[in-house]
C-alpha cells in the first residue's frame, strides 16, 4: 500500500492508504481529525470543506494522491483554543444548532473573509452556497460573517 506525506495543520504526517482514498477518510480514519464531516460524499453539501493551500475545497472530493506535498488546513487548525474570529462570530451569533455542518460552514466563511474581507451580502451568499445547513441557520451565519469581518 503506497506511504503519503500530508502537510496538516503545521504538521506532516505519514499515512499509508490507496491512493484513490477519499482525503476525508484519511483526516477521520487515519489521522483522527474529527472535525471534518461526512455529509453526502459528493462535494454537494459542504460539511467535509478544508483548506488546500488557502482555498476551501471538500475534502470528499479530493483523493490522498493528490493531497500530498499541499499545504492543508483543518478546523483543528484554525485556532488551538477556538479563538479564530470567525468561531468567535459563531458563538457570539449563537449559530449552531445540531451543529453537523458547521466545521465546513466556518471554513468556507474564513476563506471568503482571507479574500474579501469586507464582503457584501452578494459575496457571501456566493462563497456560502455551496453549504447546506438542514437548520436553517443561514441568516446568522451571514451575521457572523459580518461580525468576524470586524474583528
Amino acid at each position: 500500500m503506497p506511504v503519503f506525506t500530508l502537510k496538516i495543520n503545521n504538521n506532516t504526517y505519514t499515512v499509508e492508504a490507496d491512493s484513490d482514498t477519499p482525503l476525508l477518510w484519511v483526516l477521520r480514519d487515519h489521522l483522527d481529525l474529527l472535525g471534518t464531516k461526512y455529509g453526502c460524499g459528493i462535494g454537494q453539501c459542504g460539511s467535509c470543506t478544508i483548506h488546500v493551500n488557502g482555498n476551501a475545497i471538500r475534502s470528499c472530493l479530493l483523493q490522498v494522491s493528490q493531497a500530498e506535498g499541499m499545504d492543508i488546513t483543518t478546523i483543528e487548525g484554525l485556532s488551538e483554543e477556538g479563538y479564530h474570529p470567525v468561531q468567535q462570530a459563531w458563538l457570539e451569533h449563537d449559530v449552531y444548532q445540531c451543529g453537523y455542518c458547521q466545521t465546513g460552514q466556518i471554513m468556507s466563511a474564513v476563506a471568503l473573509l482571507k479574500n474579501s474581507p469586507n464582503p457584501s451580502d452578494k459575496e457571501i451568499d456566493a462563497a456560502m452556497s455551496g453549504n447546506i445547513c438542514r437548520c436553517g441557520t443561514y441568516v446568522r451565519i451571514k451575521q457572523a460573517i459580518k461580525t468576524a469581518s470586524k474583528l
